[in-house]
C-alpha cells in the first residue's frame, strides 16, 4: 500500500509547486474515515482510494484531483459529511465528492432499461466538470484490476458493463492506454476460453521471435538517427490480446492469418519532423497498399493526433508505425486529462499544452452528447444513440466550404446532412458527392467533399432510420416521423371536429377547445385534435367538452314504408329521405337502396391510398375509384376503408361517430391500381385456368394472387382471387367478360 509521502513525491515529480498540506489533509482524513473497513479481498478499504490517487498520478493530475480521488468513497461509506469536507478542503472538493457519490449510487450494472436511465445521469453529472469522469474512470479501472475477488456472476456483469460504456467512453475522451487496459480485464472475463487462447498464442509467437522487437527497434533507430532525425525516440510493443480478437472476428481471420501483430511508435520533436520521419521509413520499406491513415491533418474528435502507417519492415515483418510529436504522445497516453484546466491555473503539464485549445474536442464531444439529452428521445434511444457515438470509427468528409465534419465508418449523405445541422438534414433530397449526384445510401469515404441538396417541402421518410449510422441522425428522423404523423393525424381531425361541430349547429375553433383541455386530459389543442384523428378520442366528447350543455338528440329512424321513398343514413350519421332506387353517383356503379350508408358529406376526406406515414389502409377485400367508399376510424390506428357493400359495417351502426365520410382523390399523374377480390366458378376440365388468366391479362389487369379448388360436384372448380386495376370501370368490364366465357358458371365480387 502506497505511503503519504510517496504518494506526496508522485505528484512533485511532475508539479513541484503543489500543495503538500492539502495532500496530507485528504491522505489522513480518508485514512481515518475509512478505518478498519476491508475489501473483498480482504484487504484494508483505504488500499483503493490510494490505487486511483496513484492512477490519476500517472496521467499528471493535479493535487486538487488526487484529494478527491482519495476522498471519493468517504461520503458513501463513512460517516463524512459534504459540509465537513467542504470546511476542511473547500466547497470546490466538496462538490466533486458528492458528484463521484452519486455516480457510485447510479449501480449502473443492473438490467438494460435501467442501463439506459443511468447513463443519461452518468453524462450528466461528469458534463460539469472533467475532472468527475477522470476520477470515475481511475476508480473503475482499480476496480477492474481487482475483481478476482467478486463472484463469478458478478465479474461477468460488470465486465460487459465496462465493455459497453467505460472503455469506449475512455477512448472518446483520447486515453487509449486505459481504454486498452480496460477492454484487455473485460475481455478476461467475459470470453475467459478465447482470452486464454489468445494470451497463450502471443507468448509462444514471443518465446519464437525472442529479440524481434528490440532489433526492429535498433534498425528503425538508426535509419533516423542517419537520416538527420538524432532525436527520434523508437518504441515497439506486441499488441493487445482483446485487440488482436477483435481484428480476428472483424475480419475472420484466424490467428496465424494475422501478420500486423507488433506496433512501433516514432516520438520526434514536431510536426515537420513527422513527415519526414514518415518519408524516411517509406522510402527505405515497402508500404501497404491502403494502410495510411494521417490524424496530424485530419484529428480525431478526442485530440488524438498521429501519422499511421504499416510497412513490411525489417526482417519482412509487416508492422504498424505511429508517428507523432511529444506533445501527441502525451495526448495519446492521457487524453481529456492533458487538456484539464484547473481552477488554480495549472494544466495537465504536457509539454507545449499552451496550444491546446482551451476545452478539447472530446469534451466538446460530451457536452454535444449531454445537449442531446434535452431533444425528448426516451432512455433506450439515447442508450442506443450513445453507444453508437462511442464505438464507431470514423471518416473525415468536408463541405463545400472546406468545414471538416468527422462521421463514423459507414455514413452516408444522410448522416452528413444531419452532422451539419438537423433542418439540413429534414430537408434534405439529395447530394453531390465530389461534384457527382450520388444516391443518400451512399457511403462516404475519408477526403470526399459532400453538398447536400434541399426542399422546404420535404419530410424524412421513415425509412432512413435503416440507412443511417449515426445517433444523431436516427434521433432526428424518429422526431420528424413523430411530427410529420402527428400533423396529419391533426389536419384529419380538425376535419372530424368540423363536421362534428357542424351538425350540432356550433362552430369549431382552435381558441374554443383551449379551456376544455384539462376535461380531455391532453396538453395543448394540437394534442387533443390529433387523438381525435388517431381515434384515441372521440369527437362528440371533445364537442361535450367544449359545450358541457349539449345533448345529442339524435334518434333511430326506421325505413319508411312509402314505396316511393325510404330513409337513409350519411356515414356522417346524419339521416336524410332518398327516392326509390335513386341513381348511382358514379357511371357503373350499383344503384342505393334501403337500409345502405352512404357517404354524402358535403366535405368528405380525399383518399388517394396509405397518406404518407398516417395508417389510412383498405379493407382486405379492397376497393377501387368508383366504389362509394366509407372510413371507419379504429382506436389509434387512424381510417379503415371500405366499400359501402361491405357487411361487415353493420357492426358499427351503433357507433355513428366512427364512420367518416371520405371520398377519392386520384393523382391522374401517378395513377395507381387498387386490389379488388372476385370469386369465379369454372367447369373443371382442362384450359380453363388459362382461358380466365388470358381474358384478365388481355384487359391489362394484375393477378396478385390466386387460388384453385374443386367443389363437392367434382364437375366444378372454385377460383378466389385477388386482382389489381385503376378503377370500377375495368373491374366491371372484367366481371362481364368473364361471365360470357363458356368456362364460366357464375362469379361474384366479395366483400369483406
Amino acid at each position: 500500500m502506497m505511503r503519504q509521502y510517496e504518494l506526496v513525491e508522485r505528484v512533485q515529480k511532475y508539479k513541484p509547486e503543489a500543495n503538500e498540506a492539502l495532500l496530507n489533509k485528504a491522505y489522513v482524513y480518508a485514512m481515518q474515515k475509512h478505518g478498519q473497513q476491508k475489501r473483498a479481498s480482504g484487504d484494508p478499504y483505504i488500499s483503493h482510494p490510494l490505487e486511483v490517487a496513484a492512477i490519476l498520478t500517472d496521467m499528471h493530475l493535479d493535487e486538487s484531483t488526487i484529494a478527491v480521488a482519495l476522498l471519493h468513497d468517504t461520503i458513501e461509506d463513512t460517516t463524512a459529511t459534504r459540509a465537513e469536507i467542504d470546511e476542511l478542503f473547500g466547497e470546490d472538493i466538496g462538490r466533486l465528492v458528492e458528484g463521484l457519490t452519486k455516480l457510485k449510487r447510479l449501480d449502473l450494472v443492473s438490467k438494460k432499461a435501467k442501463q439506459a436511465e443511468n447513463l443519461r445521469k452518468l453524462l450528466l453529472a461528469i458534463s460539469d466538470d472533467v475532472r468527475v469522469l477522470l476520477v470515475k474512470l481511475a476508480d473503475r479501472l482499480h476496480n477492474m484490476r481487482t475483481l478476482d475477488h467478486m463472484k463469478a456472476e458478478q465479474k461477468a456483469r460488470i465486465s460487459e458493463e465496462t465493455m459497453d460504456i467505460y472503455a469506449p467512453l475512455a477512448g472518446r475522451m483520447g486515453m487509449q492506454d486505459m481504454r486498452d487496459e480496460l477492454e484487455d480485464l473485460s475481455f478476461r472475463y467475459i470470453n475467459p476460453e478465447a482470452y486464454a487462447t489468445v494470451t497463450q498464442r502471443l507468448a509462444d509467437l514471443s518465446a519464437r521471435n525472442e529479440g524481434l522487437i528490440k532489433k526492429i527497434e535498433d534498425e528503425l533507430r538508426d535509419l533516423l538517427v542517419a537520416n538527420g532525425l538524432p532525436d527520434a525516440a523508437v518504441k515497439g510493443r506486441q499488441k493487445k490480446p482483446y485487440s488482436i480478437f477483435r481484428k480476428m472476428q472483424s475480419k475472420s481471420l484466424s490467428f496465424e492469418q494475422l501478420s500486423d501483430l507488433y506496433g512501433f511508435r516514432i516520438v520526434v520533436d514536431d510536426v515537420a519532423c513527422c513527415y519526414k520521419a514518415l518519408g524516411i521509413v517509406h522510402t527505405r520499406w515497402r508500404v501497404v497498399p491502403g494502410r495510411f491513415k494521417d490524424y496530424i491533418s485530419n484529428p480525431k474528435q478526442n485530440d488524438y493526433r498521429s501519422i499511421h502507417s504499416t510497412i513490411v519492415g525489417p526482417s519482412r515483418q509487416r508492422i504498424e508505425l505511429q508517428i507523432r510529436t511529444e506533445m501527441m504522445q502525451e495526448i495519446a497516453e492521457y487524453g481529456i486529462a492533458a487538456h484539464a484546466l484547473y481552477k488554480d491555473g495549472q494544466s495537465g503539464g504536457a509539454k507545449g499544452d499552451d496550444l491546446l485549445p482551451k476545452e478539447s474536442s472530446a469534451y466538446s464531444w460530451l457536452r454535444h452528447t449531454i445537449e442531446s439529452l434535452a431533444e425528448g428521445d426516451n432512455p433506450e434511444e439515447f442508450l442506443e444513440h450513445t453507444k453508437l457515438e462511442l464505438f464507431q470509427d470514423q471518416v473525415f468528409c468536408f463541405t463545400p466550404k472546406g468545414k471538416l465534419i468527422a462521421l463514423p465508418r459507414g455514413a452516408t449523405p444522410i448522416d452528413f446532412a444531419y452532422a451539419v445541422h438537423t433542418n439540413i438534414g429534414d430537408t434534405t433530397v439529395g447530394a453531390k458527392i465530389n461534384g457527382r449526384i450520388m444516391p443518400l445510401v451512399t457511403r462516404l469515404n475519408n477526403g470526399d467533399e459532400v453538398e447536400i441538396i434541399r426542399s422546404g417541402v420535404q419530410v424524412p421518410p421513415a425509412a432512413w432510420e435503416e440507412i443511417v449510422v449515426t445517433g444523431k441522425a436516427r434521433s432526428a428522423i424518429r422526431r420528424a416521423t413523430r411530427m410529420a404523423i402527428r400533423k396529419q393525424y391533426a389536419g384529419l381531425g380538425y376535419r372530424i371536429l368540423e363536421r362534428t361541430f357542424d351538425r350540432a349547429a356550433k362552430t369549431f375553433t382552435r381558441e374554443a377547445l383551449k379551456p376544455a383541455l384539462h376535461r380531455l386530459a391532453h396538453k395543448d389543442v394540437e394534442d387533443a385534435i390529433a387523438a381525435v384523428g388517431r381515434g384515441e378520442l372521440s369527437s362528440l366528447d371533445v364537442l361535450r367538452a367544449v359545450f358541457p350543455d349539449f345533448k345529442d338528440e339524435r334518434v333511430t329512424v326506421k325505413p319508411s314504408a312509402d314505396d316511393g321513398w325510404f330513409n337513409m343514413r350519411s356515414a356522417s350519421g346524419m339521416m336524410f329521405k332518398l327516392p326509390n332506387q335513386p341513381k348511382a353517383p358514379l357511371e357503373d356503379a350499383q344503384a342505393v337502396n334501403a337500409g345502405d350508408v352512404v357517404a354524402l358529406s358535403p366535405e368528405p376526406v380525399p383518399i388517394r391510398g396509405l397518406a404518407g406515414n398516417m395508417q389510412v389502409r383498405f379493407a382486405p377485400s379492397g376497393a377501387v375509384p368508383g366504389d362509394r367508399i366509407v372510413g371507419i376510424m379504429d382506436k389509434g390506428e387512424a381510417i379503415t376503408i371500405y366499400p359501402i357493400q361491405a357487411p361487415i359495417l353493420q357492426h358499427f351502426d351503433e357507433e355513428p361517430e366512427r364512420w367518416i365520410d371520405v371520398r377519392w382523390d386520384l393523382d391522374e399523374a401517378n395513377k395507381s391500381r387498387f386490389l379488388a377480390r372476385i370469386d369465379v366458378n369454372t367447369i373443371n376440365e382442362p384450359g380453363t385456368l388459362a382461358t380466365v388468366a388470358k381474358t384478365i391479362g388481355g384487359l391489362d389487369i394484375n393477378i396478385r394472387s390466386l387460388s384453385m379448388a374443386s367443389n363437392r360436384a367434382a364437375d366444378f372448380s372454385e377460383i378466389a382471387m385477388e386482382v389489381e386495376v385503376w378503377d370500377v370501370r375495368q373491374l366491371n368490364q372484367l366481371l362481364t367478360q368473364l361471365k360470357e366465357l363458356d368456362c364460366v358458371s357464375n362469379l361474384k365480387r366479395v366483400y369483406d
